[in-house]
């Protein structure tokens, strides 16, 4: 089974629908402060890579969350559709958003020296802290 394949889905009211070539088996989870700000809780997200397509962008407004991403959301219903990262144009989406959830696998999770105390998730998954992230994952600084 390939890591790698074509996924579809809508927001809460169907006003927004996208198409995503290039979808990540992988799901992650992000603890940082303003992914939880932005949900209620941690976002629980799957890579979709840059070619993502969206029927409804009249319905979509997105939000500057800081100088590196920005995050869009549906105007009617208010859910959430992607983060966006600004300088590669890769799309990260919440993973309940897809049409079909069978093929993922919650396998990592992000800034866990920012989750906090009250939930934890059973799961045995890679941890990385904020640090280890942006070590990893930033582009490099010229």
């Amino acid at each position: 089974m390939s890591d790698i394949f074509e996924g579809s889905g809508n927001c809460l009211c169907g006003s927004v629908r996208f198409t995503a070539k290039n979808v990540s088996k992988n799901i992650g989870a992000c603890h940082c402060s303003i992914c939880r700000k932005w949900g209620g809780g941690p976002l629980m997200a799957v890579d979709c890579g840059t070619d993502v397509s969206f029927d409804g962008e009249q319905n979509i407004s997105v939000f500057n969350s800081s100088e590196w991403a920005e995050r869009g959301f549906c105007n009617k219903c208010g859910s959430h559709l992607f983060y966006r990262l600004k300088e590669s144009n890769q799309y990260i989406v919440p993973v309940g958003l897809f049409d079909d959830d069978k093929m993922f696998v919650f396998d990592h999770q992000v800034f866990i020296e920012e989750k906090p105390s009250f939930y934890c998730f059973a799961n045995k998954t890679k941890e990385m802290t904020g640090e280890e992230l942006f070590a990893n994952y930033a582009p490099p600084s010229e």
